[in-house]
């Protein structure tokens, strides 16, 4: 698949039943993906001890949870969890919520 002639909301997939997960690209530094939330739809509290995570909100309105704070985001925006940060995003809307995810390791030097 040739990610770069394609655009990502052509790879979003739905399930009814929880959060569906779609992986774009997987490397030994870096993983991009697709996460898509129904409304009423989370993805829980948690956390990657030594990986950082961003979500790039593509479509919808998500609440996203990093350690202590909260924020809805819209279309547009970005949402930092750095490594070992518990971390959450539901979607409270009447739409759904596609987010791009990158995440990265913290290289040990």
């Amino acid at each position: 698949m040739n990610l770069y002639q394609k655009k990502p909301l052509d790879f979003v997939q739905e399930n009814p039943e929880k959060m569906h997960k779609t992986s774009l690209f997987s490397g030994d530094y870096m993983m991009l993906g697709l996460n898509c939330l129904l409304p009423g739809q989370e993805h829980r509290l948690h956390s990657h001890s030594h990986q950082d995570k961003f979500y790039y909100v593509l479509e919808g309105e998500g609440l996203f949870i990093v350690g202590e704070q909260t924020h809805n985001a819209g279309v547009g925006e970005i949402i930092w969890a750095p490594a070992g940060v518990l971390h959450s995003v539901s979607n409270q809307s009447q739409v759904r919520l596609v987010v791009l995810m990158g995440m990265a390791p913290i290289l040990m030097g």
